[in-house]
């Protein structure tokens, strides 16, 4: 077992109590593509009622969007948008979008923040919603990259014939994205180590 730090509050803590951390941070931090790949393969199955389970709908989006030709981190998006389904049955877009913040630039982490309202123009009439729920982002510099990802990616992606790519397929690209945040309070001190 490694050495932990001594404090009790957060505020006692010292410089030497960080140099303990800080290692035990990035040893974590290298392993969050495990994890997510992880928490993704744990869709497997689960329907939901819909015609395929959460983990091929994740796949079928990211495999359309690959075989569109789009970055990493677009192919990324695609494969988490639903991730936080499981956890966040409310705010699902939510629990994605916080995963990828650090490693996504502003356009996608809106766009996959706000697919659900986008996608539900496809359903929200059918439980009472209104579908038009989207049109109160019109103007929105994200909103055409939104409206086109649901339209491309996230609602072709319920075919139970689909030929998707296995989620190995996509851990290298996970590996690149998570390697190094974009966006995090935390770059500067975590680039020092």
């Amino acid at each position: 077992m490694s050495d932990r730090a001594g404090f009790t509050r957060m505020e006692d803590s010292t410089q030497a109590d960080w140099a303990l951390i800080v290692p035990e941070v990035m040893k974590m931090a290298k392993s969050l593509p495990d994890r997510v790949l992880a928490h993704l393969a744990l869709l497997d199955g689960d329907y939901g009622g819909f015609p395929v389970d959460r983990c091929q709908h994740s796949l079928q989006a990211a495999t359309l969007a690959l075989a569109d030709g789009r970055d990493d981190e677009y192919v990324a998006c695609a494969l988490l948008h639903d991730i936080g389904d499981t956890l966040g049955t409310f705010n699902h877009p939510d629990i994605a979008a916080a995963i990828l913040k650090p490693f996504v630039s502003e356009a996608n982490l809106w766009m996959v923040q706000h697919h659900g309202i986008f996608q539900g123009y496809n359903f929200f009439h059918h439980i009472g919603l209104d579908r038009n729920m989207r049109d109160a982002f019109k103007g929105h510099a994200h909103y055409e990259r939104t409206a086109e990802f649901v339209e491309r990616y996230d609602n072709p992606a319920f075919d139970p014939k689909a030929e998707v790519m296995p989620i190995a397929a996509f851990e290298p690209i996970l590996r690149r994205l998570m390697a190094a945040p974009k966006n995090s309070v935390y770059k500067a001190a975590l680039a020092k180590d």
